[in-house]
C-alpha cells in the first residue's frame, strides 16, 4: 500500500502545533512567574534589610528558585523553538505537494553555469527549478552536494547504490524532519570550506619534547614559588624560573597565537556540526551505502562526536586563561603554549576527518532530499540502468515532467536505441507552443534524476549511462559579441566532442540551426545529427520546419519523424500535447498572429 503524504504531513503538521501552543502557554507562566518571584524577591529583600522583620534567608530561598525557574524556561522555549521549526518543515513539505513551492526554497543560482552542457537548458536551478523542488537542505555542504548530483551523471553502480539508499530513507521521516531542524543552525554558523581548510592545514606546533618542557618548566616554576612563599628559598630563583619560561615561551609565540585565533572559530563551527554528526551517528542503516556513510564518520573507531567532545573540552580549559583569577597562574603554568599544544596535537591526529565528516554530512542530506521527493512522488519508480549490446539506449512509458503539475501533466511514450531496426534519433515536428521543447525538457529533466539517483517521472523508465547535451536556452550575447546562430554551433560542436568519451550523449537539440537559412540549415543539421548517431549518440531534435523532417527519411531507419499537433476551435488555438508519429503538415503561425489581432 502506497504511503499518504499528504495525510501524514498534514497529521504531523497539526501535533507539531498544538505542542507548540501549549509551550507559548508555558512560556507566558513561566515569565510571568519569574516576574512575581523578582518581584517577591525584591519585597523580602527590603522587610530582611529594610524593616528587619525577616530573615535573609528567605531571599536566598527565592533567589535559587528563580534559578531554577531561569532553567526551566529556557528548556520550554528551545522546546518552543524545534516544535515551531518542525512545524515549518511540514508546512513547506505540503506547499511542495500543493505545487506552490516556486519561489519558496533555495534556487541555487549560485551552481548555474551557463557554459554547462545543460543546466540551464533544463531547468536545474532558479525560481522554479529541479533544484528547488528537490532541496531540503539545511547546509551548504548538502545543497553543494545534490547540485554536483544534477550537474553530474553518475555511472550505473553509483546510480543503483544511491538508489537504494534513497528507498531506504524514504520511510524515514522522523531522520529527515530532525535532519532539517539541526542543519538549520548549521548552515547560519558553518562555514565548510574555512572549517575544512582549517583541518587538513599543516601543523604548526609538531615537536612532542616542546610539552614535556614546558611542563618541566612550570613544575618548576611552581615549586620556586612555593618555597619562596614558604620561606624556603629567595626570590631569586623563582624570578629566574619565570624567566626561563620567558625564553622557553618567546620563540613560540607566533604558532601559539595563530593556534588559538584558529580554533576559536573552527570549535564553534565544529560544535554546531556535531549535533548532527550525533544524530547520524545515532542511525542504523542497512543499505550498502548508508552503511558505509555511517563508517566514514569514525575515526580509529571513535565517533566524531567524541572527538568533538574533547576538542570541546581543550577549548574550555584554553578559555580559562581569561579568568581573572586563573590569569596569573595560567601564566606561571604555560597555560595557553600547552593547549595550543595539545590543540595541534588533537588536529594533528583529527583534522584529516574534519572534511570527510563535511562531505558525509553533505552526502546524507542528499540522501535526504531525494528520499523526501520519493516518499512525497510514491506513483515515481526508480529508473532501470541498464547495459546493453546496442549502445545508448533510452525507453520510457509515461513520461511525465517533474516540475509539471499530475493533473496538468500529459505522458509520452519514447524509445530511442536498442535494437538494430529502432531510431536512436527522433525528428520532432510541430506547431509553436505544441508541447516540442516541453517533450526535450521532459526527457532530460528525467534523465538528470535518474543518473542522480532520484526516482523518475514516469511508469517505467530504462536507460543506459548517458551524458546529456542540449540547446534549449541558447542565446546571443552582447557582451561576448557572439550570435546565437554562433552560440548554438559552440555548443554543438561541444556535443560532437562529448561522442569522443564515454558514456554517450543524449542531445536535446531545439529548433536545430534555427539562425541560418533553410539550405544550408537543411545541409548542415542532416550532417550534424548523422555525424552523432554514427558516434553512438542518440537523441531528439525539434522544428517546425518542414524541411528538417527530411533529415529522418535520409538516416532511416537510425531516425524517425514524430510530432505534435494542434486544433483551431472558434478562433481558439488548442492542443493536446500527445505526441504521434509521422510528420506535422500544417502550422499554426498565421493563426496565431490572427488570432493577437495582426492583420494578415
Amino acid at each position: 500500500m502506497r504511503p499518504d503524504p499528504r495525510a501524514e504531513y498534514a497529521r504531523r503538521l497539526e501535533r507539531r502545533r498544538a505542542v507548540a501552543a501549549r509551550h507559548e502557554v508555558l512560556d507566558r507562566r513561566a515569565s510571568n512567574a519569574r516576574l512575581a518571584l523578582l518581584i517577591a524577591a525584591a519585597s523580602i529583600g527590603w522587610l530582611a534589610w529594610g524593616a528587619g522583620i525577616l530573615s535573609a534567608w528567605w531571599l536566598a530561598a527565592l533567589l535559587a528558585g528563580f534559578a531554577v525557574l531561569v532553567v526551566v524556561h529556557e528548556g520550554i522555549l528551545s522546546e518552543a523553538r524545534g516544535r515551531g521549526r518542525g512545524a515549518v518543515f511540514y508546512e513547506k513539505a505540503l506547499v511542495r505537494l500543493d505545487h506552490r513551492w516556486a519561489g519558496q526554497g533555495e534556487p541555487g543560482d549560485r551552481f548555474l553555469d551557463e557554459a554547462h552542457p545543460f543546466a540551464a537548458d533544463l531547468d536545474l536551478f532558479g525560481r522554479g527549478s529541479l533544484f528547488e523542488l528537490l532541496c531540503t537542505a539545511r547546509t551548504r555542504a548538502g545543497e553543494e552536494t545534490l547540485a554536483a548530483w544534477l550537474l553530474t551523471p553518475a555511472p550505473a553502480g553509483e546510480v543503483r547504490a544511491r538508489q537504494a539508499a534513497v528507498d531506504e530513507l524514504r520511510a524515514c521521516l522522523d531522520l529527515r524532519e530532525q535532519l532539517a531542524l539541526l542543519g538549520a543552525d548549521v548552515r547560519a554558523g558553518v562555514d565548510p570550506e574555512a572549517l575544512a581548510a582549517w583541518g587538513l592545514a599543516p601543523p604548526l606546533l609538531l615537536s612532542r619534547a616542546t610539552p614535556v618542557a614546558g611542563l618541566a618548566l612550570s613544575a618548576v616554576t611552581m615549586a620556586a614559588l612555593i618555597g619562596w612563599l614558604a620561606g624556603a628559598s629567595g626570590f631569586l630563583l623563582f624570578a629566574a624560573a619565570m624567566a626561563a619560561e620567558g625564553i622557553f615561551a618567546w620563540p613560540l609565540r607566533a604558532g601559539v597565537r595563530h593556534v588559538v585565533e584558529s580554533v576559536e572559530s573552527a570549535g564553534h563551527d565544529l560544535d554546531l556540526l556535531s549535533q548532527v554528526l550525533a544524530l547520524l551517528e545515532r542511525q542504523s542503516f542497512t543499505s550498502a551505502r548508508l552503511v558505509r556513510l555511517r563508517a566514514a564518520l569514525d575515526t580509529d573507531g571513535i565517533p566524531p562526536s567524541r572527538r568533538i567532545a574533547r576538542l570541546r573540552r581543550l577549548i574550555e580549559m584554553l578559555d580559562a586563561r581569561r579568568n581573572q583569577l586563573f590569569a596569573p597562574l595560567a601564566y606561571l603554568l604555560l597555560w595557553t603554549t600547552q593547549c595550543a599544544h595539545a590543540l595541534e596535537a588533537w588536529r594533528a591526529t583529527t583534522g584529516a576527518a574534519v572534511p570527510r565528516w563535511l562531505a558525509a554530512v553533505g552526502e546524507m542530506e542528499a540522501l535526504c532530499a531525494l528520499a523526501g521527493h520519493a516518499y512525497e512522488h510514491p506513483a515515481d519508480p526508480f529508473p532501470e540502468l541498464i547495459v546493453a549490446d546496442g549502445g545508448a539506449r533510452l525507453e520510457g512509458e509515461g513520461l511525465g515532467h517533474p516540475l509539471i503539475p499530475d493533473a496538468q501533466c500529459v505522458r509520452n511514450d519514447l524509445r530511442l536505441g536498442g535494437g538494430a531496426g529502432d531510431a536512436r534519433v527522433l525528428v520532432v515536428s510541430g506547431s509553436n507552443m505544441s508541447g516540442k521543447s516541453t517533450l526535450l525538457r521532459t526527457v532530460g529533466a528525467n534523465t538528470v534524476l535518474a543518473l542522480a539517483g532520484a526516482p523518475v517521472r514516469a511508469r517505467r523508465l530504462s536507460l543506459t549511462p548517458l551524458a546529456v547535451a542540449a540547446t534549449l536556452r541558447i542565446h546571443d550575447s552582447l557582451q561576448a559579441g557572439t550570435s546565437r546562430f554562433y552560440a548554438e554551433i559552440t555548443r554543438l560542436r561541444l556535443v560532437v566532442e562529448m561522442t569522443r568519451s564515454t558514456p554517450p550523449p543524449l542531445f536535446l537539440l531545439d529548433e536545430m540551426l534555427n539562425g541560418t537559412n533553410s539550405h544550408d540549415r537543411r545541409i548542415g543539421a542532416e550532417a550534424v545529427v548523422r555525424g552523432l548517431i554514427e558516434r553512438g549518440a542518440i537523441g531528439l531534435v525539434t522544428t517546425h520546419d518542414l524541411a528538417l523532417s527530411q533529415i529522418a527519411e535520409a538516416l532511416a531507419p537510425r531516425a524517425a519523424n514524430v510530432h505534435f499537433e494542434d486544433h483551431l476551435d472558434d478562433g481558439r488555438m488548442t492542443f493536446d500535447y500527445v505526441m504521434r508519429p509521422g510528420v506535422m503538415t500544417k502550422s499554426n503561425a498565421l493563426a496565431l498572429m490572427r488570432a493577437v489581432g495582426l492583420d494578415i
